[in-house]
């Protein structure tokens, strides 16, 4: 219907220089029209131009987006239940609420619908909007519905053609980050340009549209880049206000649309901590913004139908710790060197450890259990003990929640920004360091970053938080590799800050006695335009060959299942298998689930083992009465998983579930000395045989190269 073959073009860079007009150490005078109308008019200019380009760079990237995943799939040409199943595990699940709210007769009984869903999970009531992150999809089928669009534009148009919406906000975010940092827009236009050539390393929206973080990461930018404009000193009373709000909204829309927001801002709290503990940042500014954040998670908790997950959240145990601890340890900021530096470590213990007694607390009165397969993780993760935990097992063997992979930091070298963002982290870290001694120091330094004497070396406040921002996201993507997309992006406003930032070069031309007001100027300029000459030379042929290469969405398998399920089963049959799959049946037949992929429930964890029972060695008659718990149906088995062999020996679906349950492994390799060989065969084996206590509980009913369904009998 709509064929998404969209063209770009680049133009040449317009080397229009940019005045600063904040930034009080660039002596660039000689450069500026003279008169202060002259001033005003060339500031305008620049803003115009600067402005547009940002526009500009953001809806190029959207089309570009776009167009990769209409290329790649033949979204426009396919089937309805091929764009469907395109929207792979968890996203399918999310989308199916959006197709639901749609098919609801009404908007009062789409959300009835949401609020007394039965379909989710059998034999269970639940509360969608309370337990899941969907608002977005009620908001965007509720304007699907009012806007005058039905005959011109299908749902799922509408849908995808928002996230991708998004993504020019996303990277307008960034490039204004990056000029609010720096001080001229070239630098946003050089964050923009790394943030498409590196796009294997920065989004996966063109492949993952519906997750959540394709949702939250546009506000989480826009959040960042309005923190970074609220940091700087001497704001207007109604700038501070407007931009306050503004970093107000964005952490609500950001805290609504994803599951793990307390984590993010569980470490913007961490940045804000280390920078108030080190007077380089005001005080006053530092209880605004943890004053927001725990105002936001309240009001999106409210909006849950007060999920208790948000409630005992780390992040609101911080924040409230921190206020607690100021008001208990006074005159923190004051005294010799040695002096402070024993008041923060003891401030620090103080936090940490009424943290951890707060949100402790707080789980015991909700009897939360939510989030307890997250910290099992970590702790499994980082060494803290082995842990046979299904749960924890499961995240650990998938390579999203691994290290970040070495070959990670060869494609962000080529194109020159990994470099550009170690020479700039190098500069900047030096300077935190001797700016932070200076103030622990300094007895009578109140807030003193930024208001140091001439000649002293200076960190602005906007500048130390983007600093601490990159580094605690840095090691969270090291850690693991799923949240890399939150670093990769801030690395590329980070480090074309610093190309374009007439502090560091001024730094670093003084340090080896080369310094001139016209040099910063020159070195400020040529170095970013350099680049992006090098960028559109070296990756401009490949993104036109990109996008001049037709694919097309194949998966016979899957759709014949799909259409097989819609035209043989009942309309409330209820469906087991792979989580995955499951999200898939939901969204193209709308049949009863038993599990899905959102995880963030110890209740439907629980269901999960059960059901994965299904490729685990155990009789067929603990299976059959596993899945008739949960008024199973049918059940789907998948060759790709019973016989998987994508991970290792340890960390196949297999193996998890054998050490779960007490059984050795298959195939050759140690197993713990406690391990026992198990009394039954692998049930997803042996059941294709056709074997009497099979078949007196399983009827085949379908069989592909893939898929193979049975039907349950209904004697107990």
């Amino acid at each position: 219907m709509m064929s998404i073959r969209q063209r770009r073009e680049i133009r040449a860079t317009e080397v229009s220089e940019d005045f600063p007009a904040q930034e009080e150490n660039v002596k660039l005078e000689n450069k500026l029209p003279s008169g202060c109308t002259s001033r005003r008019l060339w500031k305008i200019l620049s803003l115009t131009i600067g402005g547009t380009i940002a526009l500009c760079i953001g809806l190029l990237t959207s089309v570009y987006l776009a167009t990769l995943h209409e290329n790649d799939l033949w979204f426009s040409n396919i089937k309805e239940v091929e764009r469907e199943i395109s929207f792979r595990t968890e996203c399918g699940l999310y989308y199916s609420y959006y197709k639901q709210m749609l098919q609801a007769p009404t908007l009062v009984q789409g959300f009835h619908g949401l609020i007394y869903d039965n379909k989710t999970e059998s034999m269970k009531t639940i509360n969608l909007l309370q337990r899941m992150n969907i608002y977005q999809e009620v908001f965007l089928s509720i304007l699907y519905r009012v806007l005058p669009i039905q005959k011109y534009l299908e749902p799922v148009y509408f849908y995808i053609y928002t996230l991708f919406g998004l993504q020019a906000i996303y990277v307008t975010a960034l490039y204004i980050t990056s000029w609010l940092l720096s001080g001229t827009w070239l630098s946003g236009l050089l964050a923009a340009f790394w943030y498409v050539t590196n796009r294997i390393d920065t989004t996966r929206v063109e492949f993952t549209i519906p997750l959540r973080e394709n949702w939250a990461l546009p506000f989480f930018a826009i959040q960042i880049a309005a923190i970074t404009y609220f940091l700087r000193p001497n704001l207007q009373p109604l700038s501070e206000r407007l931009t306050l709000l503004a970093i107000f909204i964005s952490t609500f829309l950001f805290s609504l649309t994803w599951q793990f927001n307390q984590f993010m801002m569980l470490m913007q709290a961490l940045v804000l901590f280390t920078l108030d503990s080190l007077d380089m940042l005001p005080a006053v500014k530092a209880t605004w913004l943890y004053g927001i954040q725990i105002t936001s998670l309240l009001l999106v908790c409210i909006l849950q139908f007060f999920n208790s997950m948000i409630l005992g959240s780390l992040l609101i145990s911080f924040n409230l710790s921190v206020f607690i601890a100021r008001k208990l340890q006074k005159n923190l900021k004051t005294g010799s060197f040695l002096n402070r530096l024993g008041k923060l470590l003891l401030h620090l213990f103080m936090v940490l450890c009424l943290t951890l007694f707060l949100n402790n607390i707080i789980k015991k009165i909700l009897n939360l259990k939510s989030d307890e397969h997250i910290f099992k993780f970590l702790k499994a993760k980082f060494g803290l003990g082995a842990t046979r935990d299904f749960d924890a097992n499961l995240y650990l063997c998938e390579e999203a929640f691994g290290l970040l992979p070495f070959n990670t930091f060869g494609r962000l070298s080529d194109t020159l920004l990994f470099y550009a963002y170690v020479f700039v982290l190098s500069i900047t870290v030096t300077v935190a360091f001797v700016v932070a001694f200076h103030n622990l120091s300094d007895s009578t330094s109140q807030q003193s970053v930024g208001k140091m004497e001439k000649g002293t070396v200076n960190l602005k406040p906007e500048t130390a938080y983007n600093l601490i921002h990159t580094i605690l996201f840095g090691f969270l993507a090291l850690s693991t590799m799923r949240m890399k997309y939150l670093w990769t992006s801030h690395m590329c406003v980070f480090a074309s800050f610093g190309l374009c930032s007439p502090e560091i070069w001024e730094l670093l031309l003084k340090s080896v006695h080369l310094y001139n007001p016209k040099r910063i100027c020159i070195m400020r300029y040529s170095v970013p335009i350099l680049i992006l000459l090098y960028l559109c030379y070296k990756f401009w042929p490949g993104m036109m060959d990109e996008l001049s290469e037709l694919r097309e969405f194949y998966d016979p398998d899957t759709v014949e299942l799909m259409n097989w399920i819609n035209s043989n089963t009942p309309r409330k049959a209820v469906f087991a298998g792979s989580m995955q799959l499951l999200a898939g049946v939901k969204l193209c037949t709308g049949r009863t689930l038993t599990n899905h992929p959102h995880y963030e429930d110890s209740s439907l964890r629980e269901r999960t083992r059960a059901v994965y029972q299904i490729y685990a060695k155990r009789a067929p008659e603990e299976v059959h009465a596993l899945l008739r718990s949960f008024g199973t149906d049918y059940v789907i088995l998948e060759d790709s998983i019973c016989y998987e062999r994508r991970h290792h020996r340890g960390c196949r679906l297999r193996d998890l579930l054998d050490i779960a349950n007490g059984h050795m492994m298959d195939g050759p390799g140690e197993n713990d000395p406690d391990l026992k060989p198990a009394d039954h065969p692998r049930f997803c084996e042996e059941i294709k045989r056709n074997l009497p206590p099979y078949v007196a509980h399983f009827t085949r009913v379908f069989q592909n190269k893939t898929f193979h369904v049975y039907k349950l009998s209904r004697n107990k």
